[in-house]
């Protein structure tokens, strides 16, 4: 009879051994993301500090990356990135020593350019390294490039900075940047005169947009304004409410909570706007998509990942487990459908992998640094 209880109770256990060495061991996202990271800085070129097969803009949100995936694992391996592209991607080569794309090959002094949005995004790359590294070089050039930013403000529209030094469109794009780049300084800056320069242009900034009409009746924000040449009205042009754009907004409200004597107005605006992204611009699946895929050119590849690495700066202030389940279902997704050889990820989340480049690159990365972040050991 004992024997017979001893061969019964092994029967009854031997399928949870079973089950517990079969069980599949959870993902790894740092082993995952330091692979793919490995892939984006093979198309990093040592000439320039810049990134080829993308534009400059799209190199500042590369350098992002890099800065954010040492933010959340503590590693300081790319310091020495970081440092190079300070110094070389403000050399401009003469235009007889240009090789191939000109994309590739032409840095801008001082980080500025005729764009204020791809001014504010090399900001926001700065401020990143700054965060890693406590020099305060970078601290001083995003301070340095908003300077010029503010000089884009005027009253057309009743304020606002123009999307270009051509000052022919005022965009929701170069004034979300304005804004976030002004709250991240305002949370850095010494306490004084420099941040509440910083805090003013906040509050100046986000009291026009939130008047301005880009955020429309469904909770997202379209691309720009239609500006009325008899009467100088501004109108909501209603075009495409892109990833970034929503991104972008969330991400400055979230910072600018950090400062307010009364944070949650600006979190539940951003909330409100992760909300009506989520919901609206994702497929069946809970994958994130832009109406530009699969064809998105240079500008639209980089969108999607500037949308997840400002949620998970909101859910890192404010939790909430839809944004988490969000960015766990989007890295999943890169993970398993949109990867080729040599962990290179495309521009389609949910595959199959198609456009292939630094942008669509550092774009997936975002997302897989996001998953990392919104999972704290």
């Amino acid at each position: 009879m004992g024997c017979f209880r001893s061969l019964l109770l092994l029967l009854l256990v031997l399928p949870s051994i079973a089950h517990a060495q079969t069980a599949p061991a959870p993902p790894n996202w740092t082993q995952h993301t330091q692979l793919g990271l490995d892939a984006l800085q093979r198309r990093y070129l040592e000439r320039t500090g810049l990134y080829t097969s993308t534009g400059w803009w799209n190199s500042a949100n590369a350098i992002t990356v890099l800065d954010d995936f040492m933010q959340v694992t503590g590693s300081r391996q790319y310091l020495p990135v970081l440092a190079h592209t300070f110094a070389q991607a403000q050399i401009v080569v003469p235009k007889t020593e240009q090789i191939g794309d000109l994309k590739e090959m032409t840095g801008a002094p001082g980080f500025l350019n005729t764009y204020y949005d791809d001014e504010g995004w090399w900001a926001l790359a700065w401020i990143g390294a700054y965060d890693v590294s406590g020099e305060a070089r970078y601290l001083g050039m995003a301070q340095s490039i908003f300077k010029d930013m503010a000089g884009g403000w005027d009253q057309t529209c009743g304020g606002g900075i123009w999307w270009s030094k051509d000052r022919t469109y005022k965009n929701a794009i170069a004034n979300e940047l304005f804004l976030t780049v002004a709250t991240h300084l305002a949370v850095r800056a010494a306490p004084g005169a420099d941040r509440a320069q910083y805090h003013d242009w906040a509050a100046k900034e986000w009291a026009w947009f939130r008047a301005s009409g880009m955020l429309n009746q469904q909770g997202l924000v379209n691309d720009g304004l239609t500006i009325d040449a008899a009467t100088g009205t501004c109108t909501n042009n209603q075009k495409t409410t892109w990833t970034y754009n929503q991104g972008v907004l969330i991400g400055a409200l979230a910072e600018w909570s950090r400062i307010s004597a009364d944070p949650k107005p600006f979190l539940n605006q951003a909330h409100s706007v992760a909300l009506a992204a989520v919901t609206r611009l994702t497929d069946a699946a809970g994958v994130l998509h832009d109406s530009c895929e699969p064809n998105c050119g240079g500008d639209g590849s980089q969108f999607k990942g500037i949308f997840v690495r400002n949620l998970a700066a909101l859910q890192a202030i404010a939790p909430d487990p839809r944004w988490q389940q969000f960015v766990d279902t989007n890295a999943g997704s890169i993970w398993t459908k949109d990867q080729g050889p040599g962990t290179e990820f495309g521009v389609v989340w949910s595959g199959p992998l198609i456009a292939v480049d630094a942008s669509a690159q550092s774009s997936a990365l975002d997302t897989l640094v996001a998953e990392i972040a919104v999972h704290p050991k």
